[in-house]
């Protein structure tokens, strides 16, 4: 037999220490350590890159090593090692990429074991095998649980995110509203003074009843426009023209309300040269205190969806089991996800009218809809187009959600629902979105999930109990 390696103790207990070897002989654990290499790795030192070739197996002899899966720009740390613990062995079975990156957190030492002296072992010991097949399927639990984990908190940070520059176009656009409407409603209530004080001809009382009608009856403000614009343009010229001062301040809200140089003639013809600046004046002052305050309101609306899409969305304060209306549950989840929709996807909706509510655990049916919704955005790049769709079929229902991405490739369709199997580029994702969904819809819910896809057309369809008893 070899003399024990310098540093490490006895070697061949170290090689026993791990299960799957446990049961070797003196003989075997030498041939083992004869055929295997001795790797040493200073602290930081990487010794298993993610995405890199299974080629080979280590025992840990000293030292400990750190076990990282990347995600995005973030490390998530999955396990440490230490003495006595095996490292790689998944991807050595499976003859596939590494799944995580290994690295020294101190100086170490490993036994790096090769597929040709793995083979010979599991050949001469059968029962090896049973074993290593426990430490496969422990490893995946672990492994796979500290990445939900991780990735529901990843989802979580996007989705808040995402929320957040949401909400902050409505809040931004209360407060400079907010600034405004002070200066405005005063600016108004001066003019209205002006106005009250005008020795007016019963013709003008007249005419100025008819434009306060008129003003009452407007209704909602028209979102802006270039014929808006130009309209500004024409109107701002047109009440300069008339002696109107400061022309240029209530131009903008008398156009967004409709007004054009037309409509102005009427209202000329009305009121003397002297007193009609003072009408327009008033007229443009109480158009613009009203356009802030329905900016305000609009704003205010906005924000109040979101917070309601976000409530419902988590089902907050509610029990996990919930009679679930399917087409509110998309709705809030297009909502939480507009963020990424409106800058070049078209969201078209096809919802049978009749459709039943299903019982259901409520929010992880929406991680079901998010993992679907986001790999789609993901595989448009952003741009294309997005179909949901949702009918009954009998005692259930049935969900469609497709893109016009480039497809998911032949090769690679029959593995789409493993854990941690991904089409990404390495370090986007974990490998878990559609996994999760998978025991979602059928482990958790009793139901099925398939998909088709061809170049331009990926269709994920997801059918579900309506009285399912969970």
């Amino acid at each position: 037999m070899t003399p024990p390696a310098e540093g490490v103790g006895d070697p061949y207990a170290l090689i026993r220490a791990v299960p799957i070897f446990a049961d070797l002989s003196d003989e075997e654990a030498d041939e083992l350590w004869r055929s295997a290499e001795r790797v040493t790795a200073a602290p930081g030192e990487v010794i298993i890159e993610e995405g890199a070739p299974g080629d080979r197996l280590y025992i840990v002899l000293s030292g400990a090593l750190e076990v990282t899966k990347r995600e995005g720009v973030r490390d998530i740390t999955l396990a440490t090692r230490r003495p006595g613990e095996v490292l790689g062995e998944m991807s050595l079975l499976e003859q596939a990429p590494r799944t995580a990156s290994v690295r020294a957190v101190e100086a170490s030492e490993l036994l790096a074991i090769g597929p040709e002296a793995f083979r010979r072992l599991l050949e001469r010991r059968p029962g090896a095998a049973t074993t290593l097949l426990r430490t496969v399927v422990g490893r995946l639990r672990s492994t796979e649980a500290s990445l939900v984990q991780a990735d529901k908190l990843a989802s979580l940070g996007t989705l808040a995110a995402g929320l957040a520059h949401e909400l902050n176009n409505p809040a931004a656009a209360i407060q400079r509203s907010s600034e405004l409407l002070a200066g405005a409603f005063e600016a108004w209530r001066q003019r209205t003074v002006a106005l009250n004080a005008l020795d007016l001809t019963a013709g003008e009382r007249a005419a100025l009843a008819e434009l306060e009608a008129g003003v009452m009856g407007c209704g909602r403000m028209r979102d802006a426009d270039a014929a808006i614009r130009r309209e500004e343009s024409r109107l701002i010229a047109a009440l300069e023209k008339l002696g109107v001062p400061e022309a240029w301040e209530i131009a903008p809200a008398m156009a967004a309300y409709g007004w054009t140089v037309e409509r102005i003639a009427p209202v000329e013809a009305g009121f003397s040269a002297a007193r009609l600046p003072i009408v327009l004046q008033w007229l443009g002052s109480g158009l613009a205190t009203q356009q802030l305050t329905e900016e305000i309101q609009r704003a205010s609306k906005a924000i109040s969806d979101i917070v309601h899409a976000v409530k419902s969305y988590a089902y907050l304060d509610r029990a996990p089991v919930q009679d679930v209306d399917l087409r509110q549950s998309l709705d809030d989840t297009l909502m939480i996800l507009n963020h990424k929709l409106k800058h070049g996807i078209e969201v078209t909706k096809t919802f049978e009218a009749d459709l039943p509510p299903i019982t259901a655990y409520a929010g992880e049916l929406n991680q079901v809809w998010t993992n679907l919704i986001d790999n789609a955005i993901q595989a448009m790049d952003g741009k294309g187009r997005l179909e949901l769709a949702a009918r009954r079929l009998g005692g259930e229902v049935e969900v469609r959600i497709a893109d016009s991405g480039p497809g998911i490739p032949p090769e690679v369709a029959a593995r789409v629902f493993e854990p941690f199997f991904t089409t990404k580029a390495q370090g986007i994702g974990t490998g878990l979105g559609l996994h999760i969904a998978h025991n979602i819809v059928v482990n958790r819910h009793g139901g099925r999930i398939d998909f088709s896809s061809k170049p331009g057309r990926t269709e994920f369809r997801i059918v579900l109990p309506v009285g399912a008893k969970l």
